[in-house]
């Protein structure tokens, strides 16, 4: 949990409380259903995390914004979004029932009202978003038929709407068809090794 505190650390107690809550829930819920992988759990908040926060450094989300977050699996990374933007609303989807199951059991638990998870996949879903997160599903060019018709309309933050994408490597080969992609290393905001070939792709939509 400190590694949390030392990049945000301005939190409220609530969040704090949330934060500080999300391993003993995800050890709980994995031992039945298994979403993280046994050996990650020991670096549970670097890389699950504070991974998925990294979306918070690149951009902080206005309130009311409308996020999606597609084959969220155990609810990454938008459940630790949900807690760092409470006034965000957050749609979390996943095809695999038993994931979605953790993950409604998590947000209960943390009280999250600003939450929903639904077994569905992404190109079925109804509804309008300003923002895609994911991280790493599949290949940026089958990801994007997936949710180009998601977004709103109307623009509320200070980048236009778009897909926030969690990847690591090199995407060079992958983004090539997508000259509009913007790469941020991980590096950037954190200096752990493990972010070192971690990257945010923004790609505005």
């Amino acid at each position: 949990m400190e590694i949390i505190l030392k990049y945000y650390p301005s939190l409220s107690e609530r969040q704090i409380e949330q934060f500080s809550m999300l391993k003993s829930l995800y050890e709980e819920w994995n031992a039945q259903i298994n979403v993280i992988s046994r050996k990650d759990m020991d670096d549970f908040y670097e890389r699950h995390v504070l991974h998925s926060l990294a979306i918070g450094k690149y951009i902080q989300f206005s309130d009311d914004t409308q996020l999606l977050d597609v084959g969220t699996g155990g609810g990454f990374p938008g459940v630790p979004l949900a807690i760092l933007f409470p006034n965000c609303q957050f749609t979390l989807v996943d095809s695999i029932g038993k994931k979605i199951k953790v993950v409604k059991e998590v947000v209960n638990a943390l009280e999250l009202t600003n939450v929903s998870a639904l077994q569905t996949r992404a190109e079925e879903l109804k509804g309008s978003y300003d923002f895609v997160v994911s991280r790493a599903v599949t290949q940026m060019k089958d990801f994007v038929p997936w949710v180009r018709k998601k977004f709103n309309k109307t623009q509320r933050n200070l980048i236009p709407n778009g897909i926030l994408y969690l990847k690591g490597g090199d995407l060079s080969e992958e983004l090539a068809y997508f000259p509009k992609a913007v790469i941020t290393n991980i590096s950037k905001y954190f200096e752990e090794p493990f972010f070192e070939t971690k990257k945010i792709v923004y790609l505005p939509l």
